[in-house]
């Protein structure tokens, strides 16, 4: 990728293991810019009386300097069923992103979707049959829906192309992300995850769509995760017509951030000794204080930052989540019990570690006892910040 603004040290960075190849490119050339080492499965959660230990696997980013793509080196588990709730932080940016698809002619009421959802949720049929759209399964569709849907294919070309397959000659292609601007501007470095196999910048994913026929029509930034884009991507040919300035104005801001440059992306690795530091000097305080720390939120990120950061459940004693098919479980390697937001609510903690930061403000209002009861939440996001408490009146 050209237009990047620092130069590689490739002293500093780690070659891939020699059998990796770039998940678009099909090609080797790449850079390790960060290494969790080794760390179980994040959708394993494991009952109570399961074998010890759980089973452990690499867990690495690499990016491709062939084509930009920052992405898993390997992933040898085997995903399990989802067990997430969607959360109104997911739902409310699903209600923003639709509505500026009207706007834009996107959504065209009487005409076929075919969505491609994630594995974690987040599905816009609901908004979209609103509209008068009828969802398909298979066949050809005026607009095609991939809400952090692609970046679980190992196969990243391949399923770039069955998406284009159903795509009509007038249709569009709405792809959500988590930008890697976003992710290395933020240092959230645990984002990484096993059965995340692409990482995908704006300028990357504009590259992939023009070698398979389409072009980037619009662009649509939203704070959800830090930094979450909305890409717009019609047929060479289209209605539509070319590149909007929209996509052009963020094409160049994430190259000028660095966001296809290994040296950059590697900076991954100083915000996870950074937060891993601050994670453990918090929970020293904690404990040397008495105080009782819970936690919240079971998602596929709070593994590896529980793994890295080295916590037991003699420090974080339970973590609640709103899924009911995660309690009774536990979180791997340390087994922390996973509890109910009502089991939360009857332990009085003093302090609650939120792993999900954009889940702030749901859990205080669902959860206002927490506060009412003299505790605080904690956002790790991924540092560890200290929320004030609400004020009472």
């Amino acid at each position: 990728m050209s237009g990047t603004t620092t130069r590689l040290n490739t002293d500093d960075l780690q070659t891939p293991d020699p059998r990796w190849v770039c998940r678009w490119s099909g090609r080797p050339e790449g850079y390790v810019v960060l290494d969790l080492g080794d760390q179980p499965a994040a959708d394993l959660f494991p009952l109570p009386d399961a074998p010890v230990p759980d089973p452990e696997h690499p867990l690495r980013m690499v990016i491709s300097t062939v084509s930009g793509l920052v992405q898993l080196e390997t992933d040898p588990t085997t995903p399990e069923e989802p067990r997430g709730v969607e959360p109104a932080a997911l739902v409310a940016q699903a209600e923003a992103a639709v509505a500026q698809a009207v706007e834009a002619g996107f959504v065209r009421p009487g005409t076929r979707v075919l969505e491609y959802p994630s594995p974690h949720g987040g599905s816009w049929v609901n908004q979209l049959a609103a509209r008068d759209m009828h969802e398909v399964t298979d066949g050809d569709a005026e607009l095609l829906v991939d809400i952090f849907g692609m970046m679980h294919d190992a196969d990243q070309r391949a399923a770039l192309l069955e998406r284009v397959s159903h795509l009509t000659a007038d249709g569009v292609l709405l792809m959500q992300f988590h930008t890697v601007a976003a992710i290395v501007r933020s240092g959230i470095w645990n984002a990484l995850r096993h059965g995340h196999f692409a990482y995908y910048s704006v300028p990357v994913l504009v590259e992939m769509a023009k070698e398979v026929g389409l072009v980037a029509v619009g662009a649509w930034e939203y704070p959800l995760y830090g930094g979450t884009i909305m890409l717009a991507l019609a047929k060479e040919g289209s209605p539509f017509g070319e590149q909007a300035p929209s996509v052009t104005a963020m094409v160049e801001r994430e190259l000028a951030e660095g966001a296809t440059d290994p040296a950059h992306v590697a900076s991954l690795g100083t915000a996870l000794r950074d937060s891993v530091a601050a994670i453990e000097d918090y929970l020293r305080g904690t404990t040397q204080a008495g105080l009782t720390v819970a936690g919240y939120g079971a998602a596929s990120r709070t593994s590896a930052l529980l793994r890295s950061a080295h916590i037991e459940k003699d420090q974080v004693v339970v973590v609640a989540d709103a899924s009911t098919a995660k309690h009774g479980r536990t979180m791997p390697g340390n087994r922390i019990p996973i509890v109910s937001p009502a089991d939360l609510v009857a332990l009085t903690p003093d302090r609650v570690l939120l792993f999900v930061p954009d889940l702030l403000a749901e859990v205080r209002a669902a959860l206002p006892e927490i506060e009412a009861n003299g505790g605080r939440w904690v956002v790790l996001d991924p540092m560890p910040r200290e929320v004030e408490p609400l004020a009472r009146g």
